[in-house]
Order: C-alpha cells, then structure tokens, then sequence
C-alpha cells in the first residue's frame, strides 16, 4: 500500500479536498484502485448534527455514516463508494480510544495523547486503507489522506506513520496560497507554512502552489529555494474554467510522473485489463473536459432553499446539475432564492428581495427544492412548488422538497388549507407528513434514516418517468437521510387527485417517488440522489429535471435504456448503521435480499 498525506496551509478552504481527489483520478488513469480519507480535527463524532450554513453540506454515505463534504468530491472523482470510516474526526479516535481504557484493553497503563491516540489514528489510516472501494472487490493500491493540518495528535501521527509504512511507501502533497497582492505574487505565505510543516517534522515532496495565474519560473525557483525543494516538486494550480480541468492541469506539470518515481510505481506490473480501464477513463475525462468549454446554450435553474447564504450548503446538489447539464449539452446558469424572501410577510418588510425571488421563480426553466431542516422558510417553497405545479414548470423536490410537494398538492388540489408537516406544525390538522415512528426524538446524531436504502416501483408504472430515467428498473438503490415521511393515511386521497407514488419502500409502506401524471416532469424523492452522481454518469432523477427543463427529455430517456442500477456494494454491511431499532433495519434489508 502507497500513502499519499494532502494537508494544508496559510488558509481554509483552498482545494485540498479537489487536490487530492485529482490526484487520485490521475492515479487511476494508470490503473491503479485508489482509496481516500479525510481527517477533520473537530470533537463532533461526525458531521450529522452540524448546521449547513457553519460547515457546509453534510453528506451521506452507503453505509449511513455522515461525513464531511470532501467525501462526495473523492465519490465522484475517483468513482468509489466510502464508508463512515473513511472520515476520521478527532471525536471517533478519542472516543474509541476511552472505550479500549474502560475495557482494559492498555492494562492498567497511563492513557496518553502519545502513544496511545497517534497510534490509534494511524491504526485506523492503515485499517481502513485496505477495504475494497470500486467494482473490483479488491483492496486498493493507494491510499489518500487529507486533513487540515492544525491538529497536533494528528500532524504526530503523521510523522510517525511516514516511517511505519517506510520512505518509498509515503508521500506528502502540500497545498498553499500564493497571493497576488497589486499584481505580485507573494510567497512568504507559503514559506512560513512549509517552514511550520518542517518544524512539526513533516517534509514536503510536492508543493500545490494555489494561485490566481500560472506562475512564472522566477517565482517557482524562489519557492524552491525557500522551501527546500527541486523546481520540479513545485506545481501551480491556478485558477480554470472548471474544477473538472484540475486533473488535467496537474498532469501537465508532471505530478503523475513524479509519483511514480517517488513511490516507484513505475516498478509495479499491474495487469493489462486494469491499465486499459486507466486508459480508458483518461480518454473520458479528457473528453468530459473538451465538452464543457464548447457548452454554449444555457438551461436556467431556480434553486429555492433555506440555506443559500453558504452555497456549499448544497455542494452535491449543484454538481448533480452540473453533471446534468454537461450530458444534455447545456451550460448550467443557477439562480439563488432565500426561501423566505418568497413569503408574504417579505413583500412587506424586504421587497426588493421580495420581487427579485419571484423573478427568479417566474423565469426559471426548471425549479428545484432541495432538503433542509425546520419551519423557517417553508412556505416561500410551497408557493414555488404551487407555482411550478400550476404554471407546467419542470421541478425536482428532494426530501424535504419531496414533502414540500405533497404539502402543496394537499392545499392547492384536495383542499386541505391548513395541510402541514407535523415537524413544522405540532397542531396541524392534516398531517400529511408525520414523524417515523422508530426514530429517536431525544438523540440527533446518526439517528435518522441514512444511508442507501431500496425503492420498489410499484405495478402499473411503466409510463414514469423516473423509472424510465433509472433504465425500467424494478428496483433502485439511493441514499436517505430524513426523520419525517408521508403519513399514510393520505396516500389513497392523494392519488386518486392525481399525485402518484410511483416507487415505494421494499414493504410499501413508506412513500418514495411521487410524480404528477400530467406534467413535463413534476417529480420528488424522499432519498438523496444527488449524494451518488458522477461526473461521467449523472444522477438520472436530475437528468431527467435538466433534460425537461431544456427541452430534450425523451432523448435523454432513449438514452437511459441501458442504464445499471447500482447495487450496494458487498463490503458495506448495511445492518452495522448506528441508528435505532437494528432488528428492524436488518430484517428490512434480509427481505430485500430474500426478493
């Protein structure tokens, strides 16, 4: 096993996390099976209980594990499928730590930062290094670590795992900012968190030097210099047109063969089959890439949320769209509605906003509710949803937009006026999404229903587009993450006005995908599909919304007739979730495999 550590200095937020995933795409290109983790140094157990708007976009994996957002960037471009393992808080180490103390497990010894939690750290770095990520079934050949380098256990742990795993086994990618400051560029940033790196004992071999323009060989020399390394070790990743381009541009300045002699994996003979898939998957980015800068027509979407202030909030969101579009040919144009600025109390108090969001709503070619927590801005995405549902206007909900939707077609169609959820609305007279009943209402982390989950499509059907998009599948796989469902006792009412539930839970009892009959594509999914889009193979439930907003949705269905349902993977052991009620989620997923 090859280790590469990312970490990061001078700044947050400068591209480790795009970094590391391009570099090990580019591994893969030469036919390697490459893993990823990613450290954070926060005390939360995970990212479950965290608010969008402080740390972004918490995102689900297969296994139900809610993780950092980094995660869905090694997802996508390394196309694997990660575990709660693969993030590595300093929260799960010190709580695994205490556990081994109170089973004796350090005889009687005293507990220490060292030993005891760095070596904890690296035991889970080389633990979960070895589990099986792709389609292949085997244990990868690289394994990628990234984390903020601001966490003393684990810069030590670093240190000492260099040398556990040995010099040609090892390698350290640093990523920094070089500044341009009235049109220099500076780079004492850069020598002080690479002098800071060394004092902590760790050597550089690569340094990404983030910067706004390429950077001119005077520059690259003087970073070299100060920082002890050959011009070669100093790679520029200015500013694309894309993030898509990053792999590419990385490649050109000669990372890929430098790794190759660092780690010598020049030396490895890898079998044919897997140097042509890498072949293969270069020539599909390249592509990917030529497409995107020849996209010229544009497809309007109208994201409506309640968390727009830090768009990275809805990270995996955007790049499903983004996916989307670049199949349907269209460049993607988002346009950001603060949910409640949609709200009648806002034509009052903020009317500009106001008359900006329905703008916005009114001349979107698409609409899209994405999920979200609370009763804070609700009532500006019912009225999205009503206008997209009266107007013939392409929308996707997605879990709380799911919800959304059945709320508005309550109102607007059945005549229920005072229609809610019973999470936004304890006193509501017509709870038409009620809270599941083996959820926890006293714990929040890791207690919902999360991770990959199946959706039956139920008999009479095959005119749905969602089951048309997913390949006329019986039975999809996507990724959950809510607390709150349809209430049964309205379904009958519902559909027979009109709003089918069209996919199911493999008991038919919970409801999944509802679509409006009637209508270019008026969809909504109680699972998260964007969490397994790829960039060469998007989220069919979203090519379907950009497909209908731009205009060509029977020919991106045509294409679709061939399209795989991904299974869950046989690694990822579903009835291991930490959340509660375990017989029952064991015995849900035993029915699934017995059927």
């Amino acid at each position: 096993m090859k280790y590469i550590l990312v970490s990061g200095g001078v700044i947050s937020g400068i591209g480790k996390g795009v970094i590391a995933s391009s570099t090990g795409l580019l591994l893969k290109t030469l036919g390697f099976n490459v893993t990823a983790i990613k450290i954070d140094p926060y005390m939360n157990i995970d990212a479950g209980t965290m608010s969008p708007t402080e740390h972004g976009e918490v995102f689900v994996l297969d296994d139900g594990g809610e993780a950092d957002l980094d995660l869905g960037n090694y997802e996508r471009y390394l196309n694997v499928t990660l575990g709660r393992d693969n993030n590595i808080t300093t929260g799960k180490i010190y709580r695994e730590v205490i556990e081994k103390e109170r089973k004796g497990d350090y005889l009687g010894k005293t507990v220490q930062v060292i030993p005891h939690v760095t070596d904890a750290i690296q035991d889970w770095v080389e633990r979960v290094a070895q589990i099986p990520v792709d389609e292949s079934d085997q244990a990868p050949d690289l394994g990628g670590t990234v984390g903020d380098i601001e966490s003393a256990p684990f810069v030590e742990a670093m240190r000492q795992f260099q040398f556990r795993v040995g010099k040609d086994n090892f390698a350290l990618l640093h990523v920094s900012l070089v500044p341009s400051i009235n049109g220099e560029l500076k780079t004492k940033p850069t020598q002080a968190s690479i002098r800071d790196l060394r004092g902590l004992g760790l050597m550089p071999d690569l340094i990404a030097c983030r910067c706004p323009a390429p950077l001119p060989l005077s520059v690259v020399s003087k970073i070299s210099m100060f920082c002890h390394v050959a011009n070669e070790q100093v790679v520029a990743v200015h500013d694309v047109s894309s993030l898509y381009h990053v792999p590419l541009l990385l490649k050109d300045q000669g990372l890929v063969k430098f790794l190759q002699h660092r780690l010598k994996l020049d030396q490895i003979r890898l079998p044919e089959p897997r140097v042509a898939r890498g072949t293969k998957l270069l020539t599909m980015w390249k592509d990917l890439t030529i497409s995107y800068d020849r996209l010229f027509d544009k497809v309007s979407i109208c994201l409506v949320g309640k968390y727009t202030s830090l768009q990275d909030s809805y990270t995996s969101v955007i790049k499903s769209l983004e996916h989307a579009a670049m199949k349907c040919g269209r460049k993607l144009q988002i346009t950001w509605v603060e949910s409640s600025d949609l709200e009648k109390e806002a034509q009052q108090e903020r009317p500009k906003e106001f008359h900006a969001a329905w703008q916005a709503v009114c001349t979107a070619n698409g609409i899209l509710v994405p999920g979200g927590f609370g009763l804070r801005g609700t009532e500006g995405m019912i009225a999205a949803a009503k206008w997209a549902r009266e107007k013939k206007i392409p929308y996707l909900g997605i879990c709380l937009g799911f919800q959304i939707a059945v709320i508005e077609f309550a109102r607007g169609v059945l005549g229920l006026k005072d229609a809610h959820s019973a999470e936004l609305m304890e006193t509501t007279p017509d709870p038409v999404i009620i809270f599941m009943p083996e959820i926890s209402k006293t714990h929040l982390g890791g207690t919902m229903r999360l991770g990959l989950r199946p959706t039956v499509f139920q008999p009479n059907t095959e005119w749905s587009q969602v089951r048309k998009l997913y390949g006329d599948a019986d039975v999809i796989w996507e990724r959950h993450r809510h607390r709150y469902e349809v209430n049964p006792a309205y379904v009958e009412q519902i559909e027979k006005a009109g709003f089918l539930f069209t996919g199911r839970d493999e008991r038919g009892e919970r409801m999944q995908v509802a679509e409006l009959k009637d209508h270019p594509y008026f969809v909504g999914l109680q699972a998260h599909p964007e969490f397994c889009t790829r960039p060469l193979n998007p989220s069919p439930a979203f090519l379907g919304f950009i497909a209908s907003a731009a205009g060509c949705l029977d020919e991106q269905i045509a294409g679709q007739a061939s399209y795989e349902p991904p299974h869950p993977k046989s690694h990822l052991h579903m009835e291991n979730r930490e959340v509660p009620q375990i017989e029952l989620v064991t015995e849900q997923v035993a029915k699934v495999t017995v059927a």
